[in-house]
């Protein structure tokens, strides 16, 4: 069965183009024009992964990237936008995206991305089985479902993103973690740009649970980290 990509664009000649390329390797695309367009399509049917521009009429793609996440956990998304400035990106993977791609981009590098993500997605999020049952991290009981984490004084509402991250440490409770192996499982690539964004969630994940001091969250130099309770 094809691979479904909401594709929303609204630029006419590069969405021709792109939609062209992504059918002529067998994908079933649905191209929109702005981001109602892409909302309302979301809605009304099932896909397998998003493409989004972020400078879109009626509803930009910030916005359509946040209300996608909200109402489905686990859809690949991707960014194709010619804003590049660091905290347009920064912004895209705290909202949830999988990535960002800078225009001009690359077919072929668009290509090996999709496959990327949509591999991923079939085989689970952050390549193990997520289960949908709250699990105790110190003090904190953690609803990887919900995005929820808690304690008796405090309720932390997670970004998805935040959420994989704490969950792919806690299922590794006191294993040395490799910098590049949780990049990878988490973004599908181990580049500089999103090993920034990776030192954000885990700044916030620390600030989270900070409220329970026997949890620790190391930073193992020059190698990776390490969660232990």
């Amino acid at each position: 069965m094809k691979a479904r990509i909401l594709y929303v664009e609204d630029d006419p000649n590069l969405a021709f183009a792109t939609k062209d390329n992504l059918e002529a390797y067998e994908y079933e695309v649905t191209h929109c024009m702005d981001g109602h367009q892409g909302w309302e399509a979301f809605r009304q049917d099932h896909f397998d992964l998003c493409i989004l521009d972020v400078m879109l009429p009626q509803m930009d793609g910030f916005t359509l990237a946040q209300q996608i996440r909200e109402a489905d956990e686990e859809v690949p998304i991707l960014f194709l936008s010619a804003r590049s400035l660091q905290e347009d990106k920064l912004r895209g993977f705290q909202l949830g995206a999988d990535d960002y791609i800078t225009k001009p981009f690359s077919i072929h590098e668009l290509m090996l991305r999709i496959e990327v993500f949509l591999r991923r997605s079939k085989k689970g999020r952050t390549g193990h089985s997520v289960t949908n049952d709250p699990q105790h991290i110190g003090n904190y009981t953690f609803d990887f479902k919900k995005l929820l984490l808690l304690n008796n004084h405090v309720s932390h509402t997670l970004t998805f993103r935040e959420a994989e991250v704490l969950k792919y440490l806690a299922d590794r409770r006191g294993q040395v973690i490799k910098r590049e192996e949780l990049l990878t499982a988490i973004w599908g690539t181990d580049d500089y740009f999103k090993g920034r964004s990776l030192d954000v969630f885990l700044s916030r994940i620390r600030k989270y649970l900070a409220a329970d001091p026997t949890i620790r969250l190391d930073n193992i130099h020059g190698v990776g980290f390490r969660m232990s309770w």
